[in-house]
């Protein structure tokens, strides 16, 4: 049952110390948000409340802002109110999902500008249910049948234990002013079918139905931290340099594992597409896959895994070195990648270079002569001579001079041509 002593006891549960913290209210004027921004007001809690107009609904929509706007005004609660107009561009298709990214945009701006702790919203019971049986008909694995976080990303719903029913209950019982939103009782949308077609033949067959959905859920995401625990200990095992290396994964391994925890495991990644995540098993050497969170690299029997700043400090291609007293300074975090293959002490003529000099990565159709060999070759070549992988093709650093000679391959082998035995003109490169 919905009332004071329960909505702050499932909010102390979700926000420790909750009369520590500040709050920015998700407000639409229906009474799922309106009886949450009571509960806020009455239980003493600093918030803020924000409302978006999307104006879609004509006058409906100007008495939605009116009622939140009124609510702030006679108990002096901060309103910050977004008007959709003709510059913000509404797609063809997918409305609900533009208005989600431009009503989470907005509270996310506020919150940054007022620094408030949290977003909350006012999901609930019901809101619940419905999300579990749109994920169940998409195939979307435990963690979609896990339903909506109560607290996920700063983003908290301290009503999601309670019914749609329970919280009417409480608005009538204080007298709670709030609109219908009428375009809710509309079939078009595959929730609003979900809500008015599904559930209620479900609570026909048990009058306890949502109850011991609310349970159910619960166990499921009980069930979901054991398998995230189990994951996270996966991973590990799978990382080389827990704090700055690539994680590598054997593929054979991999796809023997369960497709649960295959998917999951990718998923920790940063890939959600199970088209995808098919793909990588079956893709060649040297495929690249993608994800928010870094890139995964194909390599014969292993999966490698860079994480995104590793990836994107990859992006360097080129480096000017500086000079001093003949020694040609490499950069402390170049360096560091150099000594993951050897070190190195060569003598280079600066008679037969041009400065300055530089580190660059290979292009297509670099040459060089290694030292002791006669003739040039290709760097491709030497890399597959060298047995070098992927990742660590990635890494390999070339010294060039102004002209983009190929001076050496670090810390591998030197350019012959370029090499000095005249200590009165060399270069010293000592790593």
């Amino acid at each position: 049952m919905l009332n004071l002593a329960a909505f702050q006891n499932s909010l102390s549960e979700l926000v420790p110390n909750p009369h520590q913290k500040t709050y920015l209210l998700a407000v639409s004027g229906g009474v799922d948000s309106m009886v949450l921004a009571d509960l806020f007001r009455v239980s003493g809690l600093d918030f803020h409340i924000a409302h978006i107009n999307y104006h879609l609904r004509n006058e409906d929509s100007n008495l939605d802002q009116k009622i939140v706007s009124d609510f702030c005004d006679k108990y002096r609660v901060p309103f910050h109110l977004y008007e959709i107009s003709e510059k913000d561009k509404q797609p063809e298709n997918s409305i609900q999902n533009w208005a989600r990214e431009l009503r989470y945009r907005f509270f996310r701006g506020i919150q940054e500008k007022e620094k408030l702790d949290f977003l909350m919203t006012a999901h609930h019971l019901n809101d619940q249910l419905e999300t579990f049986i749109i994920n169940l008909s998409k195939a979307a694995g435990i963690r979609g049948l896990g339903g909506i976080p109560a607290n996920e990303n700063g983003i908290v719903r301290p009503l999601l234990g309670f019914s749609k029913d329970e919280i009417y209950d409480f608005a009538k019982q204080n007298k709670i002013d709030f609109r219908e939103d009428l375009s809710n009782q509309k079939t078009d949308y595959l929730r609003n079918k979900i809500r008015h077609n599904i559930v209620p033949e479900l609570d026909k067959i048990n009058d306890h139905f949502l109850i011991n959905f609310s349970k159910s859920v619960r166990y499921i995401n009980q069930a979901k931290d054991v398998i995230n625990t189990l994951i996270d200990e996966k991973i590990k095992s799978f990382e080389t340099d827990i704090a700055t290396g690539p994680i590598i994964i054997n593929k054979e391994q991999l796809e023997n594992e369960p497709e649960l925890i295959r998917f999951e495991i990718l998923k920790k990644l940063g890939f959600t597409d199970k088209n995808e995540m098919q793909k990588i098993f079956t893709a060649h050497t040297g495929s690249i896959f993608c994800s928010p969170d870094g890139r995964l690299v194909v390599n014969r029997d292993e999966l490698i895994f860079e994480k995104k700043l590793e990836a994107e400090s990859k992006k360097l291609e080129e480096v000017m070195l500086d000079i001093v007293d003949n020694e040609i300074l490499i950069p402390e975090n170049i360096e560091k990648e150099i000594h993951e293959f050897g070190n190195c002490n060569w003598k280079i003529d600066q008679n037969k270079i041009q400065l300055p000099l530089k580190l660059r990565k290979k292009r297509e159709g670099d040459l060089f002569s290694p030292i002791g060999m006669v003739g040039k070759k290709k760097i491709s070549k030497f890399f597959k001579d060298e047995k070098l992988s992927i990742l660590a093709k990635q890494k390999i650093w070339l010294l060039c001079d102004a002209d983009d000679k190929v001076l050496g391959v670090l810390p591998f082998r030197q350019d012959g041509r370029y090499s000095s035995d005249n200590s009165k003109t060399e270069l010293i490169i000592n790593i």
